[in-house]
């Protein structure tokens, strides 16, 4: 099982084609994002890798309710016990495990290729209650406090979340990715929204920062996000 430490008290499980993230904390750890259906099992040996029984895992946050990202939620609160977050323009889909919108693919046509062999969200998943709705600015009570910031461009609901230890870390869900370079992702509900999501990131200060899709960058992530969406804001 490939668990991979990002900085200290922050653990990274790709499951196939997407990252969950994991955070230390004395009062519980978080569990970020769930990975398509399946997943959960993966999640737990890598929980049992770093010495943890599930229920050390109290919160889940959810970044956005896409199936890649919410379709083990059902599971790992089964096996964890632990509550449930997301914004509240996607609750309603994560309860219901249904009723994706729909996104267009991000510019490039590499990226278009890729957009129509891979997006599905024409998926049914289990369903999943869900204890607590996060909205834009709100500073969780969660290893030690996470801030939820709404970048609603690649979907209406999406939320990335900032830690504040080692100089800041972004969780920054999908509103970019890390898979060729730091770029689009694949695809965007609103991709001017999804420009101005790009440009509300790059202020915030943090050092690191953690995709949904793609490898970690692990240092002067903010400036990196400034250089290229001052670029990419004028495609």
């Amino acid at each position: 099982m490939a668990v991979q430490q990002v900085v200290p008290g922050v653990h990274m499980i790709a499951v196939g084609p997407v990252n969950t993230f994991l955070i230390e904390s004395n009062d519980g750890w978080a569990l970020i994002d769930t990975g398509l259906p399946g997943s959960a099992d993966r999640i737990l040996k890598a929980i049992a890798e770093l010495g943890k029984p599930p229920s050390a895992i109290r919160y889940i946050l959810l970044t956005h309710a896409h199936p890649d990202h919410i379709g083990s939620l059902a599971a790992a609160k089964k096996a964890t016990g632990a509550v449930a977050y997301i914004h509240s323009a996607d609750a309603p889909i994560a309860a219901a495990g249904k009723g994706f919108r729909p996104m267009k693919a991000a510019p490039g046509l590499l990226t278009g290729i890729l957009f129509r062999l891979f997006v599905r969200l024409d998926r049914v998943v289990e369903p999943a209650p869900i204890e607590h709705r996060v909205e834009d600015g709100e500073r969780l009570p969660i290893a030690g406090g996470l801030t939820g910031i709404h970048v609603p461009g690649h979907c209406a609901g999406q939320v990335a979340f900032l830690w504040p230890q080692h100089g800041g870390v972004l969780f920054a869900a999908d509103a970019c990715s890390n898979m060729r370079g730091l770029g689009w992702s694949l695809g965007y509900e609103s991709i001017e929204q999804g420009k101005r999501d790009l440009s509300k990131l790059g202020a915030f200060d943090f050092q690191v920062a953690c995709f949904g899709h793609g490898k970690p960058i692990l240092e002067n992530a903010a400036r990196k996000f400034r250089e290229k969406w001052a670029v990419a804001s004028a495609v």
